[in-house]
């Protein structure tokens, strides 16, 4: 495995909580955004989490990978929805996007692997 993507996410959940003590407001109204987006709609949550998870990946944001592969797998998303969405990425972010989407794969299969 190339990564701990569990140890990444505790370890930004506290670094971030730690942050949070310092703009109360600022993490709060986050939070709140955070709530407000997900909610099921036209879009369910398990897809704007395929949305986010891919955004992630176009912004080679590990920590954002992290997250967003873990909410993804605890939301049922398939393996084969996640190959969809890395495909999609690599087509619109080229080689720079391929490799922080087998970094994708690999913490959502992690993640599987915690839920099944």
């Amino acid at each position: 495995m190339h990564k701990d993507w569990k140890k990444t996410t505790q370890d930004l959940s506290a670094l971030m909580q730690e942050v949070g003590k310092g703009n109360p407001d600022v993490v709060k109204g986050f939070t709140q955004m955070a709530k407000g987006a997900n909610k099921d709609a036209a879009l369910s949550h398990k897809h704007k989490e395929l949305m986010a998870l891919a955004i992630g990946i176009s912004v080679r944001c590990e920590g954002c990978i992290a997250f967003h592969a873990k909410a993804a797998a605890e939301l049922g998303a398939t393996r084969e929805e996640v190959m969809e969405m890395i495909g999609v990425c690599i087509y619109m972010g080229g080689g720079p996007s391929f490799t922080t989407a087998a970094q994708a794969l690999e913490a959502f299969d992690a993640f599987v692997a915690e839920r099944d």
